[in-house]
């Protein structure tokens, strides 16, 4: 499974072995169709390197997880530790047989002359196949801000690089992104004894349970997971949701509580001071009317049908602003404060410039698709955050998507294997 070697030729060459890659090898190994997953990394890498210390999967063991392979060593209950993640990845590939090969990265994907097909150039040579399906998932290349410059003397790294306090040198830190990961480094920051600002944006932040049921549960239940599209204007909110702590629900005055000061959004940087929007209280209130908007549907969800679920009447106890939200801070001088150090976890860009086949990428760079089907014939993605609803972005979700990808790819092969009536009765 990790032989460097590499056929000549295939059917399908996935690129990538991360949930998506491996959710298409298994599809494509049932469906008996030829292929290689090529990872330049390991198995899940980004769960294994790029991710810190302590964090838990998102979502509970009993839901976060492919059809055929149950965590057999977490409560279906708990959240799996990133480790036992990407074990569980390896697992599932090792289960199936995965043509998958790791050390080996794809170079350049490029539309073969007077054929059909693609030439996939690699670090371990070229290999020719039908179909390719892009399987490199949307953290690709980390986005940061251009608002505090090299020059400044601040210590700045994205999320992605971020593996623990003690990484970072001493003194204060500015967390910029308020979605789970900056939640998360914030609390585990302030918990080591750091002075900590929290920026806080746009989000949505549903309860992590609600009546005895996680909010994975609610979603399906109310139909949520199979949105096609988020709502207008919220395409880029971010989700505060975590599986910390053995799962709480996100609430930024708590935060405040422990001693984070939270500011708006970091928007500029000049002569040491950085300034911060005045959406904060917005931002809060916001916020918390999603959160109160899903504890109503489920009110009603569970009234209609007559459950017998425990109320829950405190979940709507929202406390008091805390005084850096009603009275915010507008600007700080990070010297004067004692900040050293700035992590940006504020998400990530996308990165196929391997991929050069017409249609397959819009004039940005970003990939032209119908639930992950290509505008250029051959091409395919998988692992993209809504590429078919609101669940692509779950490891169950990309495994439904895998599956819906490889039939597409298997009703291309019948027609293209159509030889037509002539060449049946010759």
């Amino acid at each position: 499974m990790t032989n460097p070697e590499i056929p000549d030729a295939t059917d399908v060459v996935v690129v990538g072995a991360g949930q998506a890659g491996v959710a298409m090898s298994e599809h494509l190994t049932t469906r008996g169709i030829a292929h290689v997953v090529l990872e330049r990394g390991r198995i899940a890498e980004r769960w294994q390197s790029e991710r810190w210390d302590s964090l838990v999967a998102n979502g509970p063991a009993w839901h976060d997880r492919f059809p055929a392979l149950e965590f057999d060593d977490v409560d279906p209950d708990a959240f799996a530790p990133k480790e036992r993640v990407a074990q569980y990845f390896a697992q599932y590939a090792a289960h199936f047989q995965m043509p998958i090969h790791c050390g080996i990265e794809v170079t350049e994907v490029t539309r073969l002359e007077g054929r059909p097909g693609f030439r996939v150039a690699t670090s371990a040579g070229a290999i020719e196949a039908q179909y390719v399906v892009a399987a490199t998932g949307p953290f690709q290349k980390p986005a940061i801000p251009a608002v505090v410059h090299e020059e400044a003397g601040i210590h700045q790294i994205h999320s992605s690089s971020y593996r623990n306090p003690e990484q970072l040198p001493e003194g204060g830190v500015i967390v910029v992104g308020a979605g789970s990961s900056g939640v998360q480094i914030a609390d585990e920051l302030r918990s080591a004894g750091r002075e900590v600002v929290l920026a806080v944006g746009p989000h949505d932040r549903p309860p992590r349970r609600y009546r005895g049921r996680d909010n994975v549960w609610w979603l399906g239940v109310l139909g949520k997971w199979g949105a096609s599209a988020p709502p207008a204007g919220a395409e880029h909110v971010t989700i505060a949701v975590s599986g910390a702590r053995g799962g709480e629900t996100i609430d930024f005055r708590d935060l405040a509580d422990r001693g984070i000061t939270l500011v708006g959004r970091a928007n500029a940087f000049e002569s040491g001071v950085m300034r911060f929007g005045d959406d904060l209280g917005t931002n809060i209130r916001n916020g918390d009317a999603n959160y109160l908007s899903v504890l109503d549907e489920a009110d009603a969800y569970i009234a209609s049908r007559g459950l017998d679920l425990p109320e829950e009447p405190e979940a709507r106890i929202l406390g008091p602003d805390p005084d850096c939200v009603t009275h915010p801070v507008r600007e700080l001088d990070l010297a004067g404060a004692g900040i050293t150090s700035i992590v940006w976890a504020t998400g990530f860009g996308v990165d196929y410039s391997w991929l050069h086949v017409p249609g397959a990428l819009d004039a940005n760079g970003r990939p032209v698709h119908d639930r992950g089907v290509s505008g250029a014939p051959g091409i395919f993605y998988v692992g993209l955050p809504w590429l078919a609803n609101r669940g692509s972005s779950f490891i169950w979700g990309v495994w439904h998507d895998a599956k819906y990808v490889t039939d597409q790819i298997g009703i291309q092969r019948d027609y293209q294997a159509y030889e037509g009536s002539a060449a049946r009765i010759a």
